[in-house]
C-alpha cells in the first residue's frame, strides 16, 4: 500500500487513451497519481488501477492557469498528455497544444517538480501547414523554454484497445462500402503500442531519460497506410474495396464534411495534410539513441500481437464467432 511518502505525479489528460495507461504504469511503480482532467466525474475508470487512495482525479483546465498550478502543487513529476485531433469550440490547437503546454511547464517549474514529461508527436514542425503538427512543435518549444530539463516524447500513431486509428477505420468498414486510401495509401507509419509509450512516460518521471531531449517512439514495423487498411479489414473480418483518393480530393471531401460531428467525419483537412508526410522515427533519432530502445524499452510491441484481439468485435458474426463450433 502506498503512503504519503510515495512520490506524486500529476498527469494532465490522465483519463484519456494514453493517460489511463500512463496512470497505470506509474501506479504499478508505487507512485501516487493525481489525474488532472476537465471532468473528474468521468475519470472513475482510473481508480481500480491502484490501491485505495493512490489515484485521485482533480479538476484542471489548461486555459485556466490557476487550476493548473493547484493540480501541480506538491508534485514530484508532471506529465502533459493534453492534445486534440480536431478542433472543437474553445478546444483549439493553439490554446491546448501550444499555449496550454507552456502553462503546464511554467507551473511545473514554479511548483518545484523534479521531472516533466511532455508527449508530442512525430511530425511536429513549426513550419508545417497542418495546425496539429505546427502547434505540437510550438508546444515543445514552450515546454523546453519554461522547463529546460523536460523530456519530450514524440510517438508515431499509437495503437491499443481504445485507439482512434484502428477502431475508427474498423468501425467505418462496418457500414461503408469502401475505405479511402488518401494519397494512394503510400504514407508510411511506425505504429507504437500505448503500453510502450506509457512505460517511456514512467521512466521519464523517474529520471531514466535524458532531460531536454526529444525522443521519437515507433514500433518494430514501418507500414504503409494501404497495408494498415488491409490489416484492419482482415482483422475485423470485413471485405471492402480500397479506393485511392488524391490529396486534393481528400481535402475537398474533408471541407464538405466539416459541418458534421467529429465522430461522423472520416478525416479533417488538417489530418489529410498530416498524411502528406511519412510518420516514422528518423535516422538521426536512431543514431543518437533517442528511441524506445534508447530508453531501455525493447523489443517494442508488434501490431499483430495486440490489434487483432480488439478488432474482433467488428466481425460480422460478432467477437465470439471464432469460438463457435
Amino acid at each position: 500500500m502506498t503512503t504519503n511518502h510515495a512520490p506524486l505525479a500529476t498527469v494532465f489528460g490522465g483519463s484519456g487513451f494514453i493517460g489511463r495507461y500512463a496512470v497505470r504504469a506509474l501506479a504499478k511503480r508505487g507512485w501516487r497519481v493525481r489525474a488532472a482532467v476537465r471532468r473528474p466525474d468521468l475519470a472513475g475508470h482510473l481508480q481500480p488501477m491502484g490501491v485505495v487512495g493512490q489515484i485521485h482525479a482533480v479538476q484542471a483546465n489548461v486555459r485556466h492557469p490557476d487550476s493548473v498550478a493547484a493540480a501541480i502543487a506538491g508534485a514530484d513529476a508532471v506529465v502533459n498528455l493534453v492534445g486534440i485531433l480536431a478542433a472543437s469550440g474553445r478546444q483549439t490547437f493553439p490554446e491546448l497544444q501550444h499555449k496550454g503546454a507552456g502553462v503546464i511547464a511554467k507551473a511545473a517549474a514554479a511548483g518545484g517538480a523534479a521531472h516533466m514529461v511532455h508527449v508530442s508527436a512525430i511530425g511536429a514542425d513549426r513550419n508545417a501547414k497542418a495546425q496539429y503538427a505546427k502547434t505540437k512543435a510550438l508546444g515543445e518549444e514552450a515546454v523546453l523554454s519554461a522547463f529546460p530539463g523536460a523530456v519530450i516524447l514524440r510517438p508515431s500513431i499509437v495503437f491499443g484497445q481504445e485507439d482512434e486509428f484502428f477502431n475508427r477505420f474498423a468501425e467505418m468498414a462496418v457500414t461503408a462500402p469502401a475505405l479511402p486510401l488518401i494519397g494512394g495509401g503510400r504514407t508510411k507509419f511506425q505504429p507504437v503500442f500505448v503500453g510502450d509509450v506509457a512505460e517511456a512516460i514512467a521512466r521519464g518521471c523517474e529520471g531514466q531519460a535524458n532531460g531536454g531531449t526529444i525522443y521519437e517512439l515507433g514500433g518494430p514495423e514501418v507500414v504503409s497506410f494501404r497495408a494498415l487498411m488491409t490489416k484492419t479489414l482482415a482483422w475485423s473480418g470485413r471485405k471492402r474495396a480500397l479506393i485511392s483518393l488524391p490529396f486534393w480530393l481528400a481535402k475537398l471531401m474533408a471541407l464538405f464534411t466539416k459541418p458534421l460531428p467529429s465522430g461522423l467525419r472520416p478525416l479533417t483537412v488538417d489530418q489529410v495534410r498530416m498524411l502528406q508526410s511519412d510518420n516514422v522515427v528518423t535516422d538521426a533519432a536512431r543514431a543518437e539513441g533517442r528511441t524506445l530502445a534508447g530508453l531501455g524499452i525493447e523489443p517494442a510491441t508488434a501490431i499483430a500481437a495486440v490489434v487483432p484481439e480488439y478488432l474482433m468485435r467488428f466481425r460480422p458474426q460478432g467477437q465470439f464467432a471464432s469460438y463457435r463450433g
